[in-house]
């Protein structure tokens, strides 16, 4: 006997990203913004001069990629119950993208989902964690291993936000563009090699590039059933490293960047890149300060931590592989030997 339930409802995720100086807006409902003691303390009353609501509320959790937890969601969580917050509540996500992803997966499970909008203030957040809907925390097994597809309702990318952003933070943001030109664009790439992004308008058109290719991809692989993984360029090696270092060392994209020149390296070694395009890309990543090297103190144990990553199965392991710059290839037909060979050569000299 077998009764059938018939869900055949389309859902309509389609949202817009702004890319401007956020305009007021009034939001019929109870809002919390959730952010962080450094980002409040230098743009949430320049927010609050733009938002308002039936009901505002802020909720603060603490600041950096170790505190992407359970208990900074039940931080989140709390607030919402005692603040009587229905599904009609929204959650506005105002910092960088560890702000964007704790805040979304809180909205994606409050109630089984209420909406939320992104307002990145990080260049790392407005190119990529902003966009896309990926929400999630951190455990003790690695990054971003409990979370929800979630999308935002809406993405209010200001860039005069960056103005007060550290330089290794700006650094981290540029290696998520670098990641999105290397794998799906190459003129982006070139652009990229001579742009100066420390002016406004050459950054605001970087920006816009990174952004439409992300959204390009994630309107082709909402979920990430195909060519969506390929924007993980650089994480596979990189998650092993925040693991290792847990998660204090580097920042996401310094981690990143180091995760590239390993995939570059292994792409090399594969036939797929030449050297002298794997130099371009590391030299493009040096040029913004971005570290490009990693003592691997145990090539055996990095390679097995792989396995821990989203993307990886109990037999094989996916990596996202550069073919030459401009175009990718997701696999899991790389030996376990070349891999390891990668991973000596940044071994303990």
């Amino acid at each position: 006997m077998q009764v059938n339930i018939a869900l055949k409802q389309v859902v309509d995720n389609s949202y817009d990203i702004t890319i401007d100086t956020i305009k007021p807006v009034h939001f019929d409902t109870k809002v919390a913004i959730v952010t962080n003691p450094k980002v409040a303390g230098l743009h949430l009353a320049y927010l609050l001069s733009k938002v308002t609501a039936k009901e505002l509320y802020i909720i603060t959790v603490p600041d950096g990629e170790e505190y992407k937890n359970q208990d900074s969601i039940n931080i989140i969580l709390e607030s919402l119950f005692n603040h009587k917050f229905n599904r009609k509540s929204m959650l506005i996500a105002f910092g960088g993208g560890v702000i964007g992803d704790m805040t979304g997966y809180a909205a994606s499970i409050y109630q089984r989902g209420i909406n939320f909008v992104q307002i990145p203030t990080t260049l790392l957040s407005q190119v990529d964690a902003s966009v896309g809907g990926k929400t999630g925390m951190n455990n003790s097994y690695g990054k971003n291993l409990i979370g929800a597809f979630h999308q935002p309702k809406a993405v209010l990318i200001d860039p005069s936000f960056l103005r007060t952003l550290p330089s290794r933070e700006f650094a981290a943001g540029v290696a998520e563009v670098v990641k999105m030109a290397v794998t799906f664009n190459k003129e982006f790439f070139s652009f990229l090699e001579t742009a100066d992004l420390t002016d406004s308008d050459v950054l605001g058109e970087a920006i816009k590039q990174a952004v439409q290719t992300k959204a390009s991809v994630v309107a082709q692989d909402e979920k990430e059933q195909g060519i969506r993984a390929a924007l993980n360029y650089g994480h596979t090696f990189g998650h092993v490293i925040e693991n290792e270092t847990k998660y204090k060392k580097y920042l996401h994209g310094e981690a990143v960047a180091i995760g590239m020149v390993m995939a570059n390296d292994t792409a090399v070694k594969m036939g797929l890149m030449s050297s002298d395009e794997a130099q371009r890309v590391k030299k493009l990543l040096q040029k913004y300060s971005l570290p490009t090297s990693y003592t691997v103190l145990d090539a055996d144990s990095f390679y097995e931590t792989f396995f821990l990553d989203k993307k990886s199965s109990d037999a094989s392991i996916t990596f996202i592989l550069p073919v030459g710059i401009g175009a990718v290839k997701i696999t899991d037909a790389c030996e376990k030997s070349l891999v390891i060979s990668v991973l000596d050569k940044f071994g303990v000299n």
